[in-house]
Protein backbone atom coordinates (compact mmCIF):
# COMPACT_ATOMS: atom_id res chain seq x y z
CA UNK A 1 0.00 0.00 0.00
CA UNK A 2 3.15 2.35 1.08
CA UNK A 3 4.66 1.74 -2.39
CA UNK A 4 1.41 1.97 -4.20
CA UNK A 5 0.54 5.72 -2.77
CA UNK A 6 4.66 6.63 -3.21
CA UNK A 7 4.02 5.51 -7.30
CA UNK A 8 0.57 6.95 -7.58
CA UNK A 9 1.68 10.74 -5.33
CA UNK A 10 4.76 11.00 -7.79
CA UNK A 11 3.55 9.87 -11.34
CA UNK A 12 1.33 12.97 -10.28
CA UNK A 13 3.67 15.18 -9.32
CA UNK A 14 6.83 14.06 -11.67
CA UNK A 15 4.25 14.79 -14.68
CA UNK A 16 3.06 17.78 -13.97
CA UNK A 17 6.95 19.39 -12.90
CA UNK A 18 7.89 17.60 -16.35
CA UNK A 19 5.60 19.59 -18.23
CA UNK A 20 6.01 22.90 -16.33
CA UNK A 21 9.68 22.54 -16.92
CA UNK A 22 9.97 21.39 -20.11
CA UNK A 23 7.15 23.82 -21.54
CA UNK A 24 9.58 26.33 -19.84
CA UNK A 25 12.94 25.18 -21.63
CA UNK A 26 11.01 25.10 -24.59
CA UNK A 27 9.71 28.84 -24.44
CA UNK A 28 13.35 29.69 -23.12
CA UNK A 29 14.94 28.16 -25.73
CA UNK A 30 12.83 29.58 -28.26
CA UNK A 31 13.44 33.07 -27.16
CA UNK A 32 17.47 32.35 -27.23
CA UNK A 33 17.34 31.20 -30.73
CA UNK A 34 15.68 34.57 -31.24
CA UNK A 35 18.14 36.90 -29.62
CA UNK A 36 21.16 34.94 -31.06
CA UNK A 37 19.76 35.54 -34.66
CA UNK A 38 19.26 39.03 -33.80
CA UNK A 39 22.17 39.55 -32.20
CA UNK A 40 24.21 38.14 -34.81
CA UNK A 41 22.11 40.09 -37.64
CA UNK A 42 22.80 43.20 -35.82
CA UNK A 43 25.95 43.41 -34.02
CA UNK A 44 26.05 46.78 -33.03
CA UNK A 45 23.69 45.97 -30.31
CA UNK A 46 26.72 44.92 -28.10
CA UNK A 47 27.55 48.52 -27.54
CA UNK A 48 24.23 48.47 -25.27
CA UNK A 49 25.19 45.66 -23.59
CA UNK A 50 26.04 47.80 -20.54
CA UNK A 51 23.13 49.19 -20.20
CA UNK A 52 21.36 45.70 -20.59
CA UNK A 53 23.11 45.06 -17.57
CA UNK A 54 22.23 48.22 -15.41
CA UNK A 55 18.62 47.21 -16.27
CA UNK A 56 19.24 43.19 -15.15
CA UNK A 57 21.45 44.87 -12.22
CA UNK A 58 18.41 46.72 -11.14
CA UNK A 59 15.64 44.49 -11.03
CA UNK A 60 16.98 42.34 -9.36
CA UNK A 61 18.44 44.12 -7.10
CA UNK A 62 15.26 46.48 -6.35
CA UNK A 63 13.03 43.17 -6.80
CA UNK A 64 14.82 39.94 -7.02
CA UNK A 65 15.18 39.32 -3.24
CA UNK A 66 17.10 36.21 -2.67
CA UNK A 67 16.25 35.28 -6.49
CA UNK A 68 19.82 36.89 -7.03
CA UNK A 69 21.74 33.70 -5.42
CA UNK A 70 20.48 31.40 -8.06
CA UNK A 71 21.41 27.91 -8.12
CA UNK A 72 22.92 28.53 -5.03
CA UNK A 73 19.17 29.32 -3.82
CA UNK A 74 18.03 25.98 -4.91
CA UNK A 75 21.03 23.87 -2.79
CA UNK A 76 20.82 26.34 0.68
CA UNK A 77 16.91 24.73 0.21
CA UNK A 78 17.46 21.42 -0.50
CA UNK A 79 19.67 21.04 2.58
CA UNK A 80 17.82 23.24 5.03
CA UNK A 81 14.01 23.56 3.63
CA UNK A 82 13.58 27.18 5.34
CA UNK A 83 11.91 29.41 2.24
CA UNK A 84 9.75 28.90 -0.78
CA UNK A 85 11.91 29.50 -4.28
CA UNK A 86 10.05 32.43 -4.93
CA UNK A 87 8.34 32.17 -8.49
CA UNK A 88 9.27 35.57 -9.74
CA UNK A 89 13.00 33.89 -10.05
CA UNK A 90 11.41 31.88 -13.32
CA UNK A 91 11.03 35.29 -14.97
CA UNK A 92 13.63 37.37 -13.38
CA UNK A 93 16.04 34.24 -15.13
CA UNK A 94 14.38 33.97 -17.87
CA UNK A 95 14.54 37.59 -19.04
CA UNK A 96 17.49 38.38 -17.77
CA UNK A 97 19.60 35.42 -19.31
CA UNK A 98 17.82 36.14 -22.86
CA UNK A 99 19.03 39.88 -22.42
CA UNK A 100 22.24 38.66 -21.82
CA UNK A 101 22.96 36.75 -24.94
CA UNK A 102 20.72 39.45 -27.26
CA UNK A 103 23.46 42.19 -26.11
CA UNK A 104 26.58 39.80 -26.49
CA UNK A 105 27.36 38.58 -23.39
CA UNK A 106 29.29 35.65 -22.49
CA UNK A 107 26.84 32.83 -20.89
CA UNK A 108 25.02 29.42 -20.79
CA UNK A 109 21.19 28.34 -20.70
CA UNK A 110 21.76 25.23 -17.79
CA UNK A 111 21.53 28.17 -14.76
CA UNK A 112 18.36 29.16 -16.41
CA UNK A 113 16.48 26.31 -17.32
CA UNK A 114 17.35 24.66 -13.84
CA UNK A 115 16.16 27.69 -11.84
CA UNK A 116 13.41 27.72 -13.49
CA UNK A 117 12.74 24.28 -13.29
CA UNK A 118 13.14 24.46 -9.03
CA UNK A 119 11.05 27.50 -8.78
CA UNK A 120 8.39 26.17 -10.83
CA UNK A 121 7.99 22.68 -9.11
CA UNK A 122 8.15 24.39 -5.32
CA UNK A 123 5.43 26.24 -6.42
CA UNK A 124 3.19 22.87 -5.98
CA UNK A 125 3.92 23.07 -2.23
CA UNK A 126 2.25 26.41 -1.86
CA UNK A 127 -1.14 24.60 -2.64
CA UNK A 128 -0.11 21.06 -1.58
CA UNK A 129 1.30 20.84 1.62
CA UNK A 130 4.83 18.39 1.84
CA UNK A 131 7.15 17.25 4.38
CA UNK A 132 10.62 18.67 3.82
CA UNK A 133 11.40 15.12 2.58
CA UNK A 134 8.83 15.22 -0.31
CA UNK A 135 9.82 18.95 -0.68
CA UNK A 136 13.41 18.33 -1.46
CA UNK A 137 12.21 15.50 -4.09
CA UNK A 138 10.17 18.24 -5.77
CA UNK A 139 13.28 20.14 -6.06
CA UNK A 140 15.05 17.25 -7.12
CA UNK A 141 12.16 16.70 -9.77
CA UNK A 142 12.45 20.51 -11.04
CA UNK A 143 16.33 20.67 -11.41
CA UNK A 144 15.65 17.31 -13.57
CA UNK A 145 12.89 18.45 -15.69
CA UNK A 146 14.97 21.71 -16.51
CA UNK A 147 18.36 20.27 -17.34
CA UNK A 148 17.07 17.25 -19.15
CA UNK A 149 14.61 19.41 -21.58
CA UNK A 150 17.23 22.19 -21.83
CA UNK A 151 19.80 20.04 -23.22
CA UNK A 152 17.53 17.06 -24.74
CA UNK A 153 19.50 14.53 -22.64
CA UNK A 154 16.92 12.92 -19.59
CA UNK A 155 19.10 10.19 -18.37
CA UNK A 156 22.02 12.93 -17.62
CA UNK A 157 19.55 15.56 -16.05
CA UNK A 158 17.79 12.95 -13.83
CA UNK A 159 21.27 11.81 -12.91
CA UNK A 160 22.51 15.51 -12.67
CA UNK A 161 19.83 16.75 -10.17
CA UNK A 162 20.29 13.14 -8.03
CA UNK A 163 24.36 14.15 -7.94
CA UNK A 164 24.64 17.58 -7.99
CA UNK A 165 21.95 18.31 -4.86
CA UNK A 166 21.98 15.28 -3.11
CA UNK A 167 26.16 15.54 -2.94
CA UNK A 168 27.20 11.86 -0.69
CA UNK A 169 23.45 11.87 0.01
CA UNK A 170 22.11 9.68 -1.88
CA UNK A 171 18.24 9.15 -1.07
CA UNK A 172 16.63 6.08 -3.18
CA UNK A 173 13.33 7.53 -2.52
CA UNK A 174 14.37 10.40 -5.12
CA UNK A 175 15.68 7.99 -8.40
CA UNK A 176 12.06 7.37 -9.61
CA UNK A 177 10.86 10.86 -9.84
CA UNK A 178 13.54 12.06 -10.77
CA UNK A 179 13.75 9.85 -13.90
CA UNK A 180 10.67 10.59 -14.64
CA UNK A 181 9.95 14.61 -14.30
CA UNK A 182 13.51 14.06 -16.81
CA UNK A 183 11.62 12.60 -19.62
CA UNK A 184 8.67 13.89 -18.92
CA UNK A 185 10.16 17.26 -19.73
CA UNK A 186 12.30 16.11 -22.49
CA UNK A 187 9.06 14.40 -23.74
CA UNK A 188 7.56 18.05 -24.12
CA UNK A 189 10.24 19.91 -25.00
CA UNK A 190 11.39 18.22 -27.92
CA UNK A 191 7.80 15.91 -28.89
CA UNK A 192 5.31 18.31 -27.88
CA UNK A 193 6.74 21.48 -28.50
CA UNK A 194 8.99 20.71 -31.45
CA UNK A 195 11.70 22.67 -29.88
CA UNK A 196 14.90 20.59 -30.89
CA UNK A 197 18.64 20.67 -29.88
CA UNK A 198 22.33 20.64 -31.47
CA UNK A 199 23.61 17.58 -32.57
CA UNK A 200 27.49 16.23 -32.37
CA UNK A 201 28.73 13.57 -32.77
CA UNK A 202 32.29 11.16 -32.98
CA UNK A 203 32.93 9.81 -36.53
CA UNK A 204 36.00 7.55 -34.95
CA UNK A 205 36.67 5.82 -31.99
CA UNK A 206 39.72 4.28 -31.49
CA UNK A 207 40.59 0.76 -29.64
CA UNK A 208 40.02 0.45 -25.85
CA UNK A 209 44.36 -0.10 -25.62
CA UNK A 210 46.09 0.64 -22.28
CA UNK A 211 48.20 3.46 -24.70
CA UNK A 212 45.03 5.61 -25.73
CA UNK A 213 43.46 5.08 -22.30
CA UNK A 214 46.52 6.43 -21.04
CA UNK A 215 46.40 9.46 -23.13
CA UNK A 216 42.70 10.27 -21.58
CA UNK A 217 43.82 10.41 -18.39
CA UNK A 218 46.45 12.97 -19.19
CA UNK A 219 43.56 15.01 -21.23
CA UNK A 220 41.75 14.34 -18.24
CA UNK A 221 43.98 16.30 -15.87
CA UNK A 222 43.63 19.10 -17.90
CA UNK A 223 40.27 19.09 -18.20
CA UNK A 224 40.26 18.97 -14.75
CA UNK A 225 42.57 22.18 -14.41
CA UNK A 226 40.38 24.03 -17.18
CA UNK A 227 37.23 23.42 -14.84
CA UNK A 228 39.01 24.70 -11.57
CA UNK A 229 40.15 27.67 -13.57
CA UNK A 230 36.55 28.16 -14.93
CA UNK A 231 34.77 28.06 -11.73
CA UNK A 232 37.93 30.12 -9.98
CA UNK A 233 37.89 32.71 -12.63
CA UNK A 234 33.80 33.19 -12.08
CA UNK A 235 34.57 33.74 -8.50
CA UNK A 236 37.25 35.90 -7.98
CA UNK A 237 35.47 38.29 -10.53
CA UNK A 238 32.77 38.22 -8.34
CA UNK A 239 34.41 39.21 -5.18
CA UNK A 240 36.35 41.75 -7.02
CA UNK A 241 32.97 43.47 -8.23
CA UNK A 242 31.27 43.20 -5.15
CA UNK A 243 34.32 44.90 -3.16
CA UNK A 244 34.98 47.52 -5.56
CA UNK A 245 31.22 48.23 -6.89
CA UNK A 246 28.88 49.21 -3.39
CA UNK A 247 25.84 49.82 -5.79
CA UNK A 248 25.28 46.47 -7.35
CA UNK A 249 23.00 47.36 -10.87
CA UNK A 250 26.78 49.33 -11.56
CA UNK A 251 28.92 45.88 -11.75
CA UNK A 252 27.18 44.30 -14.81
CA UNK A 253 27.12 48.13 -16.19
CA UNK A 254 31.05 48.22 -15.83
CA UNK A 255 31.02 44.30 -16.61
CA UNK A 256 29.40 45.17 -20.10
CA UNK A 257 31.92 48.13 -20.93
CA UNK A 258 34.54 45.93 -20.24
CA UNK A 259 32.82 43.04 -22.15
CA UNK A 260 31.90 45.07 -25.21
CA UNK A 261 35.55 46.92 -25.13
CA UNK A 262 37.35 43.76 -25.38
CA UNK A 263 35.22 42.30 -27.96
CA UNK A 264 35.26 45.02 -30.04
CA UNK A 265 39.24 45.66 -29.90
CA UNK A 266 39.90 42.09 -30.34
CA UNK A 267 37.34 40.82 -32.67
CA UNK A 268 36.32 38.44 -30.14
CA UNK A 269 32.66 37.81 -31.50
CA UNK A 270 32.78 33.82 -31.63
CA UNK A 271 33.25 33.84 -27.77
CA UNK A 272 30.28 35.50 -27.49
CA UNK A 273 26.87 34.08 -26.52
CA UNK A 274 26.40 30.01 -26.33
CA UNK A 275 29.40 29.75 -28.63
CA UNK A 276 27.73 26.88 -30.04
CA UNK A 277 29.12 27.24 -34.02
CA UNK A 278 32.41 27.17 -32.20
CA UNK A 279 31.91 24.00 -30.33
CA UNK A 280 30.87 22.14 -33.53
CA UNK A 281 33.80 23.17 -35.01
CA UNK A 282 36.29 21.89 -32.82
CA UNK A 283 34.43 18.54 -33.38
CA UNK A 284 36.05 19.14 -37.18
CA UNK A 285 38.92 21.01 -37.34
CA UNK A 286 42.04 22.47 -35.93
CA UNK A 287 41.50 25.79 -33.69
CA UNK A 288 43.13 28.53 -32.05
CA UNK A 289 44.64 27.07 -28.90
CA UNK A 290 43.63 29.91 -26.89
CA UNK A 291 39.97 29.59 -27.47
CA UNK A 292 39.36 27.92 -24.29
CA UNK A 293 41.14 30.95 -22.37
CA UNK A 294 39.12 33.25 -23.82
CA UNK A 295 35.70 31.86 -23.20
CA UNK A 296 36.63 31.61 -19.68
CA UNK A 297 37.57 34.97 -19.28
CA UNK A 298 34.78 37.14 -20.89
CA UNK A 299 32.47 34.60 -19.25
CA UNK A 300 34.05 34.53 -15.65
CA UNK A 301 33.43 39.04 -16.66
CA UNK A 302 30.34 38.66 -17.55
CA UNK A 303 28.59 36.25 -15.17
CA UNK A 304 30.96 37.40 -12.04
CA UNK A 305 30.00 41.08 -13.14
CA UNK A 306 26.17 40.30 -12.16
CA UNK A 307 24.78 38.73 -15.94
CA UNK A 308 22.26 36.34 -16.29
CA UNK A 309 22.88 32.69 -17.70
CA UNK A 310 24.16 29.33 -16.96
CA UNK A 311 27.99 27.98 -16.68
CA UNK A 312 27.50 24.60 -18.97
CA UNK A 313 27.64 25.89 -22.39
CA UNK A 314 30.68 27.96 -21.88
CA UNK A 315 32.15 24.70 -19.86
CA UNK A 316 31.19 23.01 -22.88
CA UNK A 317 32.48 25.29 -25.50
CA UNK A 318 35.86 25.79 -22.89
CA UNK A 319 36.28 21.76 -22.58
CA UNK A 320 35.51 20.96 -26.62
CA UNK A 321 38.13 23.85 -27.27
CA UNK A 322 40.25 22.44 -24.69
CA UNK A 323 40.11 19.06 -26.25
CA UNK A 324 41.13 20.11 -29.88
CA UNK A 325 43.84 21.99 -28.26
CA UNK A 326 45.36 18.80 -27.12
CA UNK A 327 44.77 16.93 -30.21
CA UNK A 328 48.30 18.41 -31.06
CA UNK A 329 50.21 16.68 -28.97
CA UNK A 330 47.84 13.62 -28.18
CA UNK A 331 47.87 10.99 -30.86
CA UNK A 332 43.57 10.74 -30.18
CA UNK A 333 40.91 11.60 -32.86
CA UNK A 334 40.12 15.37 -32.64
CA UNK A 335 36.45 14.84 -32.42
CA UNK A 336 36.74 12.59 -29.47
CA UNK A 337 39.24 14.79 -27.60
CA UNK A 338 36.84 17.54 -27.96
CA UNK A 339 33.97 15.49 -27.00
CA UNK A 340 35.82 14.05 -23.77
CA UNK A 341 36.66 17.63 -23.19
CA UNK A 342 33.41 18.79 -23.81
CA UNK A 343 31.67 16.67 -20.77
CA UNK A 344 35.67 16.29 -18.56
CA UNK A 345 35.26 20.23 -18.25
CA UNK A 346 31.84 20.41 -17.17
CA UNK A 347 32.88 17.51 -14.57
CA UNK A 348 35.36 19.23 -13.21
CA UNK A 349 33.68 22.35 -12.69
CA UNK A 350 30.42 20.97 -11.46
CA UNK A 351 31.55 17.53 -9.50
CA UNK A 352 29.11 15.63 -11.46
CA UNK A 353 31.04 12.99 -13.11
CA UNK A 354 28.29 10.29 -13.62
CA UNK A 355 25.75 12.18 -14.93
CA UNK A 356 28.32 14.14 -17.38
CA UNK A 357 29.67 10.45 -18.40
CA UNK A 358 25.78 9.57 -18.98
CA UNK A 359 25.35 12.55 -21.24
CA UNK A 360 28.32 12.04 -23.16
CA UNK A 361 26.68 9.15 -24.25
CA UNK A 362 23.53 10.26 -24.39
CA UNK A 363 25.11 13.15 -27.14
CA UNK A 364 27.93 11.25 -28.63
CA UNK A 365 27.29 7.59 -28.47
CA UNK A 366 27.60 4.73 -26.07
CA UNK A 367 30.83 3.74 -28.49
CA UNK A 368 33.00 6.59 -26.84
CA UNK A 369 31.87 5.23 -23.06
CA UNK A 370 34.74 4.35 -21.35
CA UNK A 371 36.51 7.13 -22.77
CA UNK A 372 34.44 10.05 -21.59
CA UNK A 373 33.86 8.17 -18.24
CA UNK A 374 37.63 8.56 -17.72
CA UNK A 375 38.08 11.80 -18.79
CA UNK A 376 35.21 12.66 -16.52
CA UNK A 377 36.53 10.92 -13.35
CA UNK A 378 39.84 12.28 -13.47
CA UNK A 379 38.93 15.79 -14.57
CA UNK A 380 37.10 15.16 -11.15
CA UNK A 381 39.73 14.21 -9.42
CA UNK A 382 41.97 16.46 -10.10
CA UNK A 383 39.32 19.66 -9.49
CA UNK A 384 39.70 19.74 -6.23
CA UNK A 385 37.06 20.80 -3.37
CA UNK A 386 35.45 23.71 -5.51
CA UNK A 387 33.49 24.56 -8.47
CA UNK A 388 31.07 27.28 -9.78
CA UNK A 389 28.59 26.35 -7.52
CA UNK A 390 29.72 27.80 -4.21
CA UNK A 391 27.06 26.82 -2.10
CA UNK A 392 27.16 22.58 -3.02
CA UNK A 393 28.37 20.55 -0.47
CA UNK A 394 32.26 18.64 -1.06
CA UNK A 395 32.73 17.49 2.56
CA UNK A 396 32.68 13.94 1.43
CA UNK A 397 34.30 14.47 -2.30
CA UNK A 398 37.37 12.59 -1.14
CA UNK A 399 35.59 10.06 0.77
CA UNK A 400 38.75 8.66 1.66
CA UNK A 401 40.37 11.34 3.56
CA UNK A 402 37.22 11.93 5.70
Amino acid sequence: MILVRYLLQWLGFGLLVGILSGSASAIFLVLLDWATETREANLWLLALLPLAGFGIGYVYYHYGANSIKGNNLLLEELYQTKNPIPLRMTFLVLFGTVFTHLFGGSAGREGTAVQMGGSLADQIQKWIPLNAEDRRILLICGVAGGFASVFGTPWAGAIFSLEWMLSGRFRPRSVFPALWSAWVAHVICEWAWGVGHTSYSIPEVPSHSPINLSWILVAGIAFGLAGRLFAETGHWVGAAFNKAISYPPLRPLVGGVLVAGLVYLTDAYAYIGLGIPRILEAFETPLPWYDFLAKIGLTGLTLGSGFKGGEVTPLFFTGATLGNALSVWIPLPLALLAGCGFVGVFSGATNTPMACTVMGMELFGYEAGIFLGLACLMAYLISGKGGIYSAQDLSKKYFWRV
